[in-house]
C-alpha cells in the first residue's frame, strides 16, 4: 500500500481525533470551530473522515445538538491523555530552546522573606533578566493554586503531601540573651529556670510553654534524651521573629528564635546561645522548603527559581546558620 494512501496515517488521524475531542469539550460544532481556528464545515469533514477510518459513527447529529457515541466517547477518552502528553512535551522543548522568561509569583514568611529569600533573588534576576519574580511576604498559608502563586517558601517540619516540596536547608530553633541580660539575671543552667526569667515568645493563642530536648553529649546514646516542658513569660509577646531578636538585642530577655534570624548577631557577638545542651522543639520548623503544586509541566522559569534556591540556601545555610550545622 502507498503510504499516502494509509487512512491511519499519524497526522490524518491527529487532526481528526482532535477535531472530535474539540466538539466534545467545546459542546458544538460551531464552538469547536472557533477553538481550532477553522472553519464549522472543515471540523464537520474531519470528524465524517474519522467515522470512516473507525467505521462506525462517532457523532449523534441533530438540528438542535451534537453527542458522542459510545464509540466517540470512548475513543476521546483514550486518547485525551496521549494528546495532553504530546502538548506538554512539545511546550517543554519550546521552553527548553526559547530564553528563559515569565512571571514567577513566590509567598514567603516575613523574617525568612526579608532575611535569606529577597538575598537570594538578586543574582537569580541579573543571571535570567526576562524573568520577573514578584514576591509576597507574608506569614499566613497561601492556597497556591487558588491565589495564583507559583511557588512558596515554607519554614516547616511537614511540608503539605499534596504539594511538590523541595529542601532547601535544614534549620534549627535557638535560644538567645544578650550578655547584659545575662549579667543582670543569671544564667540559667537548666530549662525550668526558664519561668523565672523575662521570656519573650511568639504570640500564639493559649498560655505560652516551651518544649525542650535534651542534646546527648558525643558517645551518648539517642535514647537517654530528657524532655522539658516549662511554663514562660515576659514583658513581649510578638508574631514576628525579627521582632523578638530586636528586643533581645535590647536586653529586654531570652527568646527562641530561627537561627537563620540568629546568625548575624551570634556571629557579631552581640547575642550568646542559651542552655545549648537542649534543644527548643516543636515550635519553628525543622527546614526550609520550596512548595508546589503538582503539575505535568512545570514552567522553566520556576524550575530554575527552585534550584537556584536550593543552591543559595544550601550555601548559606553551611556557612551562616549555626543551627544547620549542628542539625
Amino acid at each position: 500500500m502507498d503510504p499516502a494512501d494509509d487512512p491511519l496515517r499519524s497526522e490524518l488521524v491527529w487532526s481528526r481525533v482532535r477535531a472530535l475531542a474539540a466538539v466534545a469539550t467545546q459542546g458544538s460544532l460551531t464552538a469547536a470551530a472557533r477553538h481550532l481556528g477553522v472553519s464549522k464545515a472543515a471540523v464537520s469533514q474531519r470528524v465524517s473522515e474519522l467515522e470512516r477510518i473507525v467505521g462506525a459513527p462517532l457523532l449523534q447529529r441533530t438540528t438542535r445538538s451534537v453527542r458522542l457515541t459510545h464509540v466517540g466517547q470512548q475513543l476521546v477518552d483514550e486518547t485525551s491523555e496521549c494528546f495532553a502528553q504530546v502538548a506538554a512535551s512539545v511546550a517543554a522543548a519550546r521552553d527548553l530552546a526559547a530564553q528563559p522568561r515569565g512571571v514567577v509569583r513566590v509567598s514567603a514568611p516575613v523574617a525568612l522573606g526579608r532575611q535569606s529569600v529577597a538575598p537570594a533573588l538578586q543574582p537569580f534576576l541579573r543571571a535570567y533578566p526576562d524573568i520577573r519574580v514578584e514576591l509576597d511576604l507574608s506569614d499566613r498559608f497561601v492556597n497556591l493554586a487558588q491565589e495564583g502563586f507559583d511557588l512558596a517558601l515554607r519554614h516547616t517540619s511537614a511540608p503539605p503531601e499534596r504539594l511538590v516540596a523541595t529542601l532547601l536547608a535544614p534549620t534549627r530553633t535557638l535560644l538567645v540573651a544578650t550578655a547584659a541580660y545575662l549579667r543582670r539575671r543569671g544564667n540559667p543552667e537548666h530549662p525550668s529556670a526558664l519561668s523565672e526569667h523575662d521570656c519573650l515568645t511568639y504570640l500564639r493563642p493559649g498560655p505560652t510553654a516551651w518544649f525542650f530536648e535534651s542534646v546527648p553529649a558525643a558517645g551518648r546514646s539517642q535514647r537517654k534524651r530528657e524532655r522539658v516542658t516549662v511554663g514562660v513569660r515576659g514583658p513581649l509577646r510578638a508574631n514576628n521573629s525579627e521582632v523578638l531578636r530586636d528586643a533581645v538585642l535590647s536586653d529586654l530577655g531570652i527568646a527562641q528564635v530561627p537561627d537563620f534570624s540568629a546568625a548575624a548577631a551570634l556571629r557579631a557577638g552581640r547575642l550568646r546561645e542559651v542552655l545549648p545542651e537542649w534543644r527548643p522543639v516543636g515550635f519553628f520548623g525543622d527546614a526550609v522548603y520550596a512548595i508546589r503544586p503538582w503539575s505535568r509541566g512545570t514552567p522553566r522559569a520556576v524550575r530554575l527559581l527552585i534550584e537556584h534556591l536550593r543552591r543559595e540556601f544550601a550555601a548559606i545555610s553551611h556557612r551562616e546558620w549555626p543551627g544547620a550545622k549542628r542539625s
